[in-house]
C-alpha cells in the first residue's frame, strides 16, 4: 500500500480587508435568513406561547435571539470605515481605519475545546453514516411514562399503541444528547448504553442530532465564526428538527407538520429518505466548520 502525501498544516489566515458596502450587504443577508425565526421567538415568548419544532432551537440550543442577531464577519477580517456602533461584539479592535477579530485573541482558556472539537468534527466526518434509528428516539422519551416532553401537543396514537411501537422495533440510537432523555423503561432497550465520555466514539453522520449540533458548534466560537457559516447550521438545524418531530409520537398536524409515521414500513422508508438528504446537506457545513475551527486552533498554538 502506497502511503499519501501528508497533511499540510493549516496556517493562520492573514487579516483581509472588506469595504463597507460589501459587509454591510453580508450582514443584512444573514439577518434576512435568521430574523424570522428569532422574531417569531421573541415574540411567542412574550405571549407564553409554545411551538415545539422552533422552541428546541432557543431553549435545548443556548444562543439567544439577541445573539443570534449579531452579525460576525470572524476572525481576522478587517471592516473597512465600521465603528462601535456597527458591532454588538466587544471582541473587535480598531485597526487601520476600521474594526478587525484576531484570532489570536480567542480565549486561552478555551483552546482545549478547540483541540476536543477540532478533532471529534473530523472524527464524526470519517464515519460511515448509519441511518437504522427510524427516528424512534422521541418514542422513547415516552416510553411507558405518563410525563411527557411536550405536554400541550397530542399523542398520534394512544398510549399503548405508542409503547407498542418501541416494543416492535430494536432501539438503535447513537446519540447521548438524545439517549439521555430515554425514559428509565426504555434504556435497557437501546443496543448500547451511551455515556458522555464515549459521545466521541458513537457519533456518526448519519445521527438527525448530530446534524443538528453542528449549530452549537458554530455559535459556541461566536463571534469567531463567521455568520454566514451560523446561518447555515442553524438552517440546517431548523430543517432537521422538522423532521425530528415529524416523526415523533406527536400529532403536530394544528401546528401545520404533516407527520412521518415511522410506525408503518412506507413512514420508516420515507425517514430514512429524510435522514439521508440532511445527512448530506450536513457535510459541507461541517467541514466549514471544521474548517473555522481548525484556523482558530493553528492561530492560537505555538508553532
Amino acid at each position: 500500500m502506497t502511503a499519501g502525501p501528508a497533511a499540510q498544516p493549516i496556517r493562520p489566515r492573514q487579516p483581509y480587508a472588506v469595504v463597507r458596502t460589501e459587509w454591510e450587504a453580508a450582514r443584512s443577508a444573514y439577518l434576512a435568513r435568521v430574523r424570522p425565526l428569532a422574531d417569531d421567538r421573541t415574540r411567542r415568548a412574550g405571549r407564553g406561547e409554545k411551538h415545539p419544532v422552533h422552541d428546541f432551537l432557543f431553549e435545548y440550543y443556548s444562543f439567544r435571539p439577541a445573539h443570534l442577531l449579531r452579525w460576525t464577519p470572524g476572525a481576522d477580517v478587517l471592516l473597512v470605515g465600521a465603528t462601535r456602533a456597527d458591532t454588538a461584539w466587544n471582541e473587535f479592535v480598531p485597526a487601520d481605519g476600521g474594526l478587525v477579530l484576531p484570532a489570536a485573541a480567542f480565549p486561552a482558556q478555551r483552546v482545549e475545546y478547540l483541540r476536543w472539537a477540532t478533532d471529534y468534527l473530523a472524527a464524526v466526518a470519517g464515519r460511515e453514516p448509519s441511518f437504522a434509528c427510524l427516528g424512534l428516539h422521541e418514542w422513547a422519551m415516552v416510553y411507558r411514562d405518563p410525563n411527557v416532553r411536550h405536554p400541550y401537543v397530542p399523542l398520534r396514537l394512544s398510549r399503548a399503541e405508542t409503547d407498542a411501537v418501541v416494543e416492535g422495533q430494536p432501539l438503535r440510537c447513537t446519540h447521548y444528547d438524545a439517549f439521555r432523555f430515554f425514559t428509565a423503561e426504555a434504556v435497557p432497550r437501546n443496543r448500547v448504553a451511551l455515556t458522555r465520555v464515549a459521545t466521541s466514539e458513537h457519533d456518526q453522520p448519519g445521527c438527525i442530532h448530530v446534524t443538528m449540533d453542528l449549530y452549537r458548534f458554530a455559535y459556541k466560537v461566536a463571534p469567531f465564526c463567521p455568520s454566514d457559516v451560523v446561518a447555515d447550521a442553524f438552517e440546517l438545524a431548523a430543517a432537521a428538527r422538522a423532521i425530528d418531530m415529524r416523526a415523533s409520537p406527536y400529532d403536530l398536524t394544528g401546528f401545520g407538520y404533516a407527520p412521518i409515521r415511522v410506525e408503518t414500513k412506507d413512514g420508516r422508508e420515507e425517514y430514512v429518505e429524510y435522514q439521508r438528504d440532511l445527512a448530506a446537506r450536513a457535510a459541507p457545513v461541517r467541514e466549514r466548520v471544521r474548517a473555522v475551527y481548525a484556523r482558530l486552533l493553528a492561530a492560537v498554538t505555538p508553532g
